[in-house]
């Protein structure tokens, strides 16, 4: 290749790494994936009501909580497929799959009959149709954010990365916000009889533009390249596993999200109903405290994205993890005082301490792997993580709860998982200030 021809690549590859379509392709999916998250865990206790009637209240919202917790356990399979496939024809075709996949099946929920109508055929729908999700969701993690990673200048990935964790904290704001006003507005009873659906519903027409944007974005440039330079492998997987650093890195990113896993889970997906049910919050200060968190943390995961391109990754997740061992009791002290004002700045601060961890760590995990097996290894290894300490953190917590009456279980659990993620961060590598490698 001539030297006109390099800088032509060059300048053609930087222009679409800057491309505001390929960050929008990139974070689509991610955003339908935590707007479906946050409907479901505003809508457990109606959803309770629906699928699993029983007698006993606690039962039902118990197993609500464990349909929400099943996507996680096969998403460690989608990472594996779908970083499979990732890696060998590309993160955009994959992406394209993805998202119809995922929206569809959150849409498909706000169709299904019943309990009352069809009886346990009911909740068997629903846990199908949680399993196309956490398959598709699996898939998306390591797809997504590598061709965000991948389009990014190297001095810039954690800021290109960062709007995807902003976008997730959004798309959760939107989707409380949403199921919130329906419930305000239908009353208890109707929205029992038909008004959850409206939520899940939008995910139809939510599919149809993520669709468009990613068939009109273009593939990562990063994959581009090894593909022309004929670096593609046979089984990204298996090559991962056959690699001592790749098996290093899997590892990594099995502990190093834990207390991404768990304090997201905990502080935005089990706090509204934890706030009411345990603390006895009404409905609407469950909203407005969660609301708010998110709302202080999608602007803190960008600031913290942007510093750790100028300082490293490493000092924002050990540090932030460090911070919530050093603060999650205090703060969650302020939640038990029964008082909207202490339980906001609680909720708050600990959002903002979260936000160092969340607005950085997928970015960290994009850079320990090579390109030709991204998608696969960083894909499978946080998928397993999330699914054994994030996804059942709700119904484990729930349970342990049931079982000791201390309404203290979600800050040791949240405590301990930070300990163990300060502990990794601080044995990684800085890769904030080196290329991607191929």
């Amino acid at each position: 290749m001539s030297q006109t021809q390099e800088t032509a690549s060059v300048e053609r590859i930087e222009i679409r790494s800057i491309s505001a379509k390929s960050v929008i392709a990139g974070l689509s999916g991610i955003f339908v994936e935590l707007y479906d998250n946050a409907i479901y865990g505003f809508l457990a206790g109606t959803l309770a009501l629906v699928f699993f009637p029983s007698s006993n209240p606690s039962t039902g919202m118990l197993l609500t909580l464990v349909a929400f917790g099943i996507p996680f356990f096969i998403r460690p399979l989608g990472a594996a497929v779908g970083g499979h496939w990732g890696d060998k024809i590309g993160r955009r075709r994959v992406l394209i799959a993805l998202v119809t996949t995922m929206c569809g099946a959150t849409g498909l929920i706000g169709v299904l009959p019943s309990a009352a109508s069809i009886g346990v055929v009911s909740p068997i729908l629903l846990v199908v149709l949680r399993f196309i999700q956490g398959f598709s969701m699996g898939a998306e993690t390591g797809n997504g954010n590598s061709y965000l990673s991948e389009n990014a200048p190297q001095n810039k990935r954690g800021q290109v990365v960062s709007y995807a964790n902003a976008a997730t904290f959004i798309a959760m704001m939107i989707g409380t916000l949403f199921a919130a006003a329906l419930t305000a507005g239908l009353g208890n009873s109707a929205m029992t009889a038909w008004g959850w659906r409206l939520p899940f519903l939008i995910a139809f027409p939510m599919g149809l533009a993520a669709l468009w944007v990613r068939f009109s974005a273009g593939e990562s440039p990063e994959f581009e390249k090894v593909e022309t330079d004929g670096l593609v492998v046979r089984n990204p997987l298996w090559e991962a596993f056959a690699s001592r650093d790749a098996r290093r890195g899997m590892l990594l990113t099995i502990l190093l999200p834990l207390f991404n896993s768990s304090g997201y889970f905990i502080l935005f997906i089990y706090m509204p109903s934890f706030m009411t049910s345990q603390l006895k919050f009404s409905a609407v200060q469950g909203l407005v405290v969660t609301g708010v968190a998110l709302l202080v943390g999608s602007i803190t995961s960008l600031i913290s994205g942007c510093l750790s391109d100028r300082f490293g990754r490493k000092p924002l997740l050990a540090g932030s993890a460090g911070l919530m061992v050093i603060g999650g009791f205090p703060c969650y002290y302020l939640l038990t005082q029964k008082s909207i004002g202490l339980a906001l700045l609680g909720v708050v601060i600990m959002s903002v301490i979260f936000s160092g961890t969340f607005g950085v760590v997928q970015t960290a995990m994009t850079e320990l792997f090579p390109t030709r097996i991204r998608t696969a290894a960083y894909g499978f290894g946080y998928n397993i993580g999330t699914a054994i300490f994030g996804g059942a953190a709700p119904a484990v917590i729930a349970a342990l709860i049931g079982l000791t009456g201390s309404i203290w279980v979600p800050a040791v659990y949240l405590v301990v998982t930070s300990a163990v993620a300060c502990v990794t961060a601080l044995k990684i590598r800085e890769t904030a200030f080196l290329p991607l490698p191929e």
